[in-house]
């Protein structure tokens, strides 16, 4: 095996103009660190806005930066003889750039505790477009929410990449779900579970909803048509709601407090924990959950992959191949 590896080199922040490919060495594994051969990655929301200049941009102090920030892949080695996962093991799981080398690489290097097997059920380019945003609907409906039966959830974006695993997860455990998406993707929502679909363009969804709901997930915030003060509307007396994409609503806080002191507010961080990602193939692997992938790329096409995600119209997730 070769030190170098083929990756995605970004020398500069801008357009998608800077995604160049080149070679690089292969990162290296210290500590608990797993070396694992990228089969398939996935594009984020926070990739586009961190290649051009926003995000988690401010970390990043040297360059070139290697992008993404899941994977599938094949164990390449291990850190030790009875560590987790041995050569061989196909695995999916995440890391946090820039603290580690980005996914958009044939090879990467991540912790033995942010990995999992990968779903038996699922394809390549499925898993491993999968544990970001379910470790961040997880993170939503899970942990934050705690989700249970009777539970009413309203959740903003339904047909997103994190929308449409929240709304898996929050009809998986009972919740009555009502979800928010544009008018072509409201069966597609129907048919994950949600029990209520609100067609944002043509619907003011604080009109329709008539009774209140005790959670919003609110993966839009304030960036279009006001969505998140809006949802203070839909809460009941001590509802909680939950703001997900950075900087998406800076003032929450204080406009929760002045319109109703009993609400509460949160914004939401993700951790790539393993033992989360277990659970998430088992539910993929019973049926329970599924990636849904609207578009599937050769590495080398990630352009066109930021693009669309840029685009802001993507139903589930775009999932990049490595050869």
């Amino acid at each position: 095996m070769t030190d170098l590896m083929r990756a995605c080199l970004v020398s500069e922040f801008g357009s998608t103009d800077v995604l160049q490919f080149g070679e690089v060495p292969r990162p290296y594994i210290a500590n608990s660190d797993t070396l694992v051969r990228v089969k398939a990655t996935g594009v984020n929301p926070i990739d586009v806005k961190t290649r051009s200049g926003k995000g988690v941009s401010r970390f990043i102090d040297r360059f070139p930066w290697i992008p993404g920030n899941e994977f599938a892949g094949i164990v390449e080695e291990a850190p030790y003889e009875l560590a987790p996962f041995q050569p061989g093991d196909e695995v999916f799981g995440m890391v946090l750039t820039p603290h580690y080398q980005g996914t958009c690489a044939e090879y990467v290097s991540a912790p033995f505790m942010s990995l999992a097997k990968k779903p038996e059920s699922m394809s390549w380019a499925e898993a491993g477009a999968t544990p970001l945003a379910a470790l961040t609907a997880w993170a939503g409906v899970v942990d934050a929410a705690r989700v249970h039966t009777g539970q009413r959830m309203l959740i903003h974006a339904g047909a997103g990449g994190v929308g449409h695993f929240a709304v898996q997860l929050a009809h998986f455990y009972g919740a009555h779900v009502i979800a928010t998406a544009s008018e072509g993707n409201l069966e597609f929502l129907r048919e994950l579970g949600a029990d209520e679909v609100i067609d944002y363009r043509n619907q003011r969804f604080e009109e329709v909803i008539t009774e209140p709901v005790d959670v919003v997930l609110d993966l839009i915030g304030n960036v279009s048509a006001d969505t998140g003060s809006r949802s203070l509307k839909v809460l009941r007396d001590g509802g909680l709601i939950i703001n997900v994409p950075t900087g998406s609503w800076p003032e929450m806080h204080e406009e929760v407090a002045a319109t109703n002191a009993s609400l509460r507010a949160s914004t939401l961080k993700l951790s790539p924990d393993g033992r989360i990602l277990t659970t998430i193939a088992q539910l993929a692997d019973q049926g329970d959950l599924r990636t849904h992938l609207d578009a599937t790329f050769p590495l080398e096409q990630i352009a066109e992959a930021h693009e669309l995600v840029a685009d802001g119209h993507v139903r589930g997730k775009i999932s990049l191949e490595v050869a």
